[in-house]
């Protein structure tokens, strides 16, 4: 059986795709490709495919993971191809790598984000963050199965910061962008819970929903301050890994005998 783990984005309009919107759109582009998947057992199979930590639905994504097993073995960079031919434009398969490594979830421990404030001036975007990182502890409070949830939005934020005002923006008026990296903790801090503690710490508030994008996810890099690629290790072992092409004859040749 060979795995297969894609990256795929969340563009345009269909960041308001959920996530079971995509599982749908996502097996119709496996059979249309008439990839040669793996199915589970039992009374009701399914085709084999692990999601890894999807984005909240209303935002884009340029790093969203799953990984899916086959039968019959495939180029993964063909693969690639054929099913983002089969999926809309905005969920695009953006990189495809075979599986030569185990634990890609758990390698998913940080996502580096981008908040897009319309109508937030850049020096008033600038207190709120000074006040948010000055903060030991910013409650917020979520909305859970069991009522209202309170918890900490500061623990889990790594980097928080706004970008210089020449940064990109549309024209027409103010637009702060901060940039902001979170570790994957429990219960899961998202973009939203750190606008909720901007407004608890500074008063923060929008005059119209922040337009939110994962930039990347994978592990943090203390000494780069960065957010890694998951993929690399499975591209460093097919590197790493011998070639096979004339190994089986090599083996059979006797040390210091000439080849017929």
């Amino acid at each position: 059986m060979q795995r297969i783990r894609l990256r795929y984005t969340k563009r345009g309009r269909l960041r308001f795709t959920s996530h079971r919107d995509f599982q749908r759109a996502f097996e119709r582009a496996l059979r249309r490709a008439d990839v040669p998947m793996a199915y589970s057992a039992g009374f009701t199979p399914h085709p084999k495919v692990s999601y890894a930590n999807a984005a909240p639905t209303g935002t884009g994504s340029e790093a969203e993971y799953l990984e899916i097993a086959l039968v019959t073995a495939r180029d993964p960079h063909t693969l690639r191809e054929l099913l983002d031919e089969s999926l809309p434009t905005g969920l695009d398969i953006i990189d495809a790598v075979e599986a030569r490594t185990s634990g890609l979830a758990d390698r998913l421990t940080a996502s580096e984000w981008e908040l897009r404030l319309d109508g937030v001036e850049h020096e008033a975007a600038e207190r709120a963050v000074t006040a948010f990182l000055a903060a030991e502890v910013v409650e917020v409070e979520r909305r859970a199965k069991n009522g209202m949830r309170t918890f900490d939005a500061r623990e889990a934020v790594v980097e928080l910061r706004v970008l210089p005002p020449e940064a990109d923006r549309p024209r027409g008026g103010p637009c702060a962008i901060l940039r902001l990296v979170v570790r994957h903790v429990t219960p899961a801090v998202r973009p939203d819970d750190v606008l909720s503690g901007l407004r608890a710490v500074a008063d923060l508030a929008p005059p119209v929903p922040a337009a939110v994008t994962r930039l990347a996810q994978g592990l943090f890099d203390e000494e780069s301050g960065t957010v890694t690629d998951p993929l690399a290790p499975d591209r460093e072992a097919v590197t790493a890994a011998p070639s096979t092409a004339a190994g089986p004859a090599a083996a059979k040749t006797p040390e210091g005998a000439v080849p017929a």
